[in-house]
């Protein structure tokens, strides 16, 4: 019998858990500091929550859980015949994996509006499914960390998100760029390109062009029937060069007869005045071929990519302003970032930028070297952890070189020896694994010497 996991699912060792927690802290950390409260949704929400939210690509991706018992019970024969596929999901399944945290937040806020106080600052870090095709830095369960504000027009909201991604990635040791655009912005550009009402076809289509270039966004762009002198339009958008304030000039001049455009525009300079204000140390960028093609977005939009490593984006977010009125709340806009806990892992292996005090978890062992070591070591151990300080003693009075090969073995940077003379002299061996020094010290100054 093979034993295995689903392709694009991983198991994680005690040393990768540690190297994980250690990135979920550092963004909790943060997250608590600019006044973000947690929640939790369910890992399945209701079919009906999330179908429709994120585009026909997005929906193609969802993990679908089959109704319970006889699901194909009551399910017309000329259901189950032919390619009539959604009509025979929508009868033989209910619900499904979350495929992000930002819609069941959504769906969160419309249920328990009577609850919250707005603006509601809520940050969230759970496991998401995609039913994509597993690659490098791609899997089909993955963690987000997400935090948003929900219940405020204001653009201070998206330069605190800056904020945040700044601190983040400088806790981490992360060099980013963060990439900035606004949908409003690209809703212009399909405006003078004559082509209002196929904004989601064109900013799908755009939001490939860093994986296959502009060649393919042509072709695809051609597939669903923008014309030649349309595309002609868009090309030199796309490859638009500069500092900021000379791409944003530009852009006022091409969307100067588009309304939805220059209030784009508008908007986003707001958000580099305020970056700059911030001493953001990130480099911020305008990238106009930025859409992320989540439909939800209707303002800023960001994404994060690391300096120096091939990744997709580590972090990414914007503005949508009408997510809970699909729930039947209307009127209330907010703003969020997504942190990829998964690529951001890869990031920091790749770039072996873990701090050694983040692989540990025992920060000393107590040798057992017989009953009557035990009674005395258990004493000195109980003080210890009392003091908030991990131990831990070696469960069987095996060999002195067995117990020390597992504190190697295990990163423990310091070992406790009791025998009969520390015993008599009401002392302890301490014993330094990263240089081997060692030296006798009563329990006061050992837990001194252990912080």
């Amino acid at each position: 019998m093979s034993i295995s996991i689903p392709k694009g699912t991983r198991d994680f060792s005690p040393e990768e858990m540690t190297k994980r927690n250690y990135i979920f802290d550092t963004v909790k950390d943060v997250f608590k500091l600019y006044g973000y409260q947690p929640i939790e949704t369910p890992a399945m929400e209701n079919l009906s929550t999330l179908m429709g939210k994120y585009g026909e690509e997005g929906d193609k991706l969802l993990f679908k859980i089959l109704n319970s018992g006889n699901f194909l019970q009551n399910v017309p024969a000329e259901l189950l015949s032919g390619d009539k596929i959604l009509p025979l999901t929508n009868r033989i399944s209910e619900k499904g994996l979350r495929y992000d945290l930002t819609v069941p937040f959504a769906r969160y806020v419309v249920q328990h509006r009577n609850d919250i106080i707005f603006p509601f600052k809520r940050y969230q870090i759970q496991p998401v499914w995609r039913a994509d095709r597993p690659q490098k830095g791609r899997y089909r369960e993955f963690f987000q960390c997400d935090a948003d504000i929900i219940g405020s027009t204001s653009l201070l909201n998206e330069a605190e998100l800056l904020q945040i991604i700044d601190r983040v990635f400088e806790k981490l040791g992360i060099d980013v760029t963060v990439k900035l655009n606004n949908r409003k912005i690209l809703g212009g550009i399909a405006e003078i390109m004559g082509q209002s009402d196929r904004l989601t076809d064109i900013t799908v289509a755009i939001d490939k062009i860093e994986k296959t270039g502009l060649d393919a966004v042509k072709e695809e762009l051609r597939s669903k029937n923008i014309t030649g002198e349309q595309i002609k339009i868009l090309e030199p958008i796309l490859s638009l060069s500069g500092t900021n304030e000379e791409k944003l000039n530009r852009m006022e001049e091409v969307l100067s007869c588009s309304e939805t455009g220059l209030h784009g525009i508008a908007e986003i300079r707001k958000i580099f005045n305020y970056a700059e204000q911030l001493n953001i140390s990130a480099t911020v960028e305008l990238d106009l071929s930025l859409a992320r093609g989540l439909n939800y977005y209707t303002g800023a939009i960001i994404e994060v990519k690391a300096r120096d490593v091939d990744m997709g984006s580590i972090c990414g977010g914007g503005r949508y302003d009408n997510l809970t009125g699909i729930f039947g709340l209307k009127n209330v806009s907010g703003a969020g970032i997504s942190f990829g806990a998964d690529r951001i892992y890869d990031v920091l292996s790749a770039k072996n930028l873990f701090p050694q005090n983040s692989l540990e978890t025992t920060r000393v062992l107590f040798v057992n070297m017989g009953e009557k070591e035990e009674i005395y070591c258990l004493q000195a151990l109980q003080a210890i952890r009392n003091e908030g300080i991990s131990a831990e003693i070696y469960p069987e009075a095996v060999k002195l070189k067995k117990q020390l090969e597992y504190a190697d073995r295990r990163n423990i940077p310091f070992v406790v020896i009791a025998g009969e003379e520390e015993m008599a002299s009401g002392k302890f061996l301490l014993k330094k694994m990263y240089d081997k020094s060692q030296k006798e010290l009563p329990l006061r100054q050992l837990l001194d010497e252990l912080y």
